[in-house]
């Protein structure tokens, strides 16, 4: 897919899991969008990666644009569901770390992406593939799909962030339970413990969650690219702290929206009554 101007959608699929970003806001310094990215068994097709060298980017929530490079939005594909297992047996014990150490970095760069980013698993999320979509802000599901974090079944547990935000998405005894068990959840029964946000009935193409995250990446659009960035932010870090921390969060973030363009934007469109032109400025 070629790169998507300001204000366009795209995905990134993974098996029959699929991340969906609305692309409403510009990168910081460090970051660019190459060709391709590769790491054992997987290759992720013209996505996401930090700046050149493999240096950690350098992210700016700030509204001053640094560089001209935009926020765009690529497809990512990978090769598998999760890890393959085959593989796994002919790594030696060092092999394994450096392997889970990167699918953790990569899991974790996509978490904080500075967009709304929507998860929708039409088929297996099971392992790697649920701990990349639990890293998404939002995440949808066919009804007949099929995730779950089944490393114990190996006798390992989640190492791409799992044990840590399953908890965090449905509550510390219900994320036991189902690590422990190594259950495997449909998407009705991922609805019902709060895993996923929608579910459908799976259509012909075999698409539905994906269609769904792109009606709600729509609803998204419109909004200024600053407000939603630092909304995200707002939300991510004030969920990590007290509640008088994350309300002087939530006023830090706010100052960042008081001298935009985008918020002066606004206010004249709502005067004018018309849609609002933002530019993320």
């Amino acid at each position: 897919m070629a790169a998507a101007a300001p204000g366009t959608l795209g995905s990134l699929q993974a098996g029959r899991a699929r991340l969906v970003a609305a692309c409403c806001a510009r990168l910081g310094p460090g970051w660019r969008l190459p060709g391709s990215w590769t790491s054992p068994r997987m290759t992720w097709a013209r996505g996401w990666v930090p700046a050149a060298g493999g240096a950690a980017p350098q992210r700016s929530y700030s509204p001053e644009v640094k560089t001209e490079d935009e926020l765009r939005v690529r497809y990512l594909e990978e090769e598998n569901r999760g890890a393959d297992l085959k593989e796994r047996v002919k790594m030696n014990s060092s092999e394994v770390g450096a392997f889970v150490s990167k699918l953790r970095s990569v899991i974790n760069e996509i978490a904080n992406l500075p967009v709304p980013t929507i998860a929708a698993i039409d088929g297996l999320a099971l392992g790697g593939g649920l701990e990349l979509a639990l890293a998404c802000d939002i995440r949808v599901a066919a009804s007949s799909a099929k995730m779950g974090l089944v490393e114990t079944k190996l006798a390992i547990i989640p190492g791409g962030g799992g044990t840590q935000r399953l908890p965090r998405a449905i509550g510390m005894s219900l994320a036991k339970e189902l690590i422990f068990s190594a259950r495997v959840l449909d998407g009705q029964e991922a609805k019902a413990v709060g895993l996923i946000s929608h579910v459908l009935e799976q259509n012909q193409e075999g698409d539905a969650a994906y269609r769904k995250a792109l009606d709600l990446a729509r609803e998204f659009l419109p909004q200024g690219p600053v407000a939603m960035r630092v909304a995200k932010l707002a939300i991510n870090q004030g969920m990590e702290v007290d509640l008088v921390t994350g309300l002087a969060i939530e006023e830090a973030c706010y100052a960042q929206t008081i001298l935009t363009k985008d918020r002066l934007e606004g206010l004249l469109a709502f005067k004018e009554k018309r849609s609002p032109r933002y530019k993320g400025e």
